[in-house]
């Protein structure tokens, strides 16, 4: 048996990656991660600069304003891209407004901001630019003209300078966290990893899809060019099926190893290109992101947390062959496998947005309940355990109905795949599955 096993999976695999289109799809992978991990190299080349700092044009007719704004703003900015630089580069101008108007209409990303009193004393800001300015760096600005305005109002109401720093002083925050499992983790990691995490399991999920779609093609092929039959002559249905499922899962494997190789290939792209690959520009903030992570005390986590999903996501991708293999043999052509493969989708769906909508159902037993169903099981409980909603022994329970499931599928529905494989008819075809079942 075992000789006609790997004959029959060493066929099966050699026909998904000996192909045309296996070399095309992955050739156009490699090419989109590369691009997008040196996407700032690419713009460089182009003309752009993605580090490129945003000019910032200041008229202060008040003689007070410029520090407070350009202090207000460099702190925003650097709060908000985690860095120690600001993305922005302010200057006070004594230029007419005027000119510094029309130097802002020949250049789309100038801003000019004057501060002056009006009248009545009040303080009128004008904020000039070419066109619309994106919501988050208004948003920056405006938010600092206002602390600006606040922090004048006081100074004209005798509030001395050493005053006003120590109102502007950010507050000395003691974080007392109740939770034993979360003590030592930095909330900003923890956001960061809430992000990043469905993210790096969306792979998963698409190879899983593929999967599912990739089995019930072949089962059908097989059955439609009638080619089951000399197959199921000479090997027994239980080799047979064992086959699919070991290429099956022996080619997501495959592309998953590739899909990793394609990361690791465009930082060395990216090492070649600029000689830093986390220095600057993006590989900036993708080095900024993962020392925050392992700073923030997820670094330890993941020496358990890495291997435990991996177990869990190849548990879970042979559950999917083996369901997938099962209800490929009860169909007669492709549109009814999927037709049948529809609720395999839908549970998919369904554990990749609870994935990342995690963070919303905190202490919530329903979210807990979910990590346990298999088959979402693999995208769900990672994401919980990096957040710390479940614990170690969460995920091994998860593990362990998996493993639950999987030899169900394979006692049970070794028995549907040999009635289904050599019926060709659909007409009481439920009947003789479980009918099957029951023998």
């Amino acid at each position: 048996m075992r000789s006609k096993l790997n004959y029959l999976t060493s066929i099966s695999l050699s026909r998904k990656i000996k192909t045309k289109w296996f070399l095309a799809a992955n050739l156009i992978l490699l090419v989109a991660i590369v691009g997008v991990i040196n996407i700032d190299s690419i713009i460089n080349f182009f003309g752009g600069d993605f580090n490129e700092k945003t000019p910032v044009y200041v008229v202060d007719e008040t003689n007070m304003a410029y520090d407070m704004f350009k202090e207000q703003l460099d702190e925003a900015s650097k709060s908000l891209n985690n860095s120690e630089e600001s993305s922005y580069q302010v200057e006070k101008k004594e230029e007419d407004v005027e000119e510094l108007t029309e130097e802002a209409n020949e250049n789309k990303n100038l801003i000019v901001v004057t501060f002056d009193y009006d009248e009545n004393g009040e303080l009128f800001v004008q904020v000039i630019s070419k066109g619309y300015i994106d919501s988050i760096p208004y948003q920056l600005v405006s938010s600092s003209i206002n602390n600006v305005k606040v922090a004048l109002a006081m100074l004209n109401s005798n509030i001395s300078s050493e005053e006003l720093a120590q109102i502007y002083e950010p507050a000395n925050i003691e974080r007392v966290i109740l939770n034993e499992n979360e003590k030592g983790e930095s909330e900003g990691a923890q956001m960061i990893m809430s992000t990043v995490f469905p993210m790096i399991i969306l792979p998963f999920f698409m190879l899983t899809i593929f999967l599912v779609q990739m089995i019930g093609a072949e089962v059908n092929d097989e059955k439609t060019t009638r080619g089951m039959e000399i197959i199921i002559s000479n090997v027994s249905p239980k080799t047979h099926f064992f086959s699919k499922v070991l290429a099956g899962n022996l080619f997501v494997l495959i592309q998953g190893a590739l899909l990793v190789l394609f990361v690791v290939i465009a930082f060395l792209v990216r090492g070649g290109l600029s000689g830093d690959i986390l220095g600057s520009g993006f590989g900036a903030e993708i080095g900024a992101t993962v020392n925050q992570i392992m700073s923030g005390g997820l670094g330890d986590k993941l020496i358990y947390i890495i291997p435990l999903t991996l177990l869990l996501m190849i548990l879970t991708f042979i559950g999917y062959s083996l369901l997938a293999g099962i209800l490929a043999s009860m169909t007669t052509n492709i549109e009814d496998f999927q037709q049948l493969q529809t609720p395999i989708m839908i549970i998919s769906f369904v554990g990749y947005f609870l994935a990342i909508m995690a963070s919303m159902f905190q202490g919530s037993i329903f979210i807990r309940i979910a990590s346990y169903i298999p088959f979402i099981s693999a995208i769900l409980s990672p994401s919980l355990l990096v957040l710390g909603h479940i614990g170690v022994v969460d995920v091994i329970i998860s593990i362990v109905l998996m493993i639950i499931v999987n030899y169900l599928l394979i006692k049970y529905g070794l028995k549907i795949y040999k009635v289904g494989i050599l019926n060709y008819s659909s007409k009481g075809l439920w009947k003789k599955m479980f009918k099957a079942l029951k023998e």
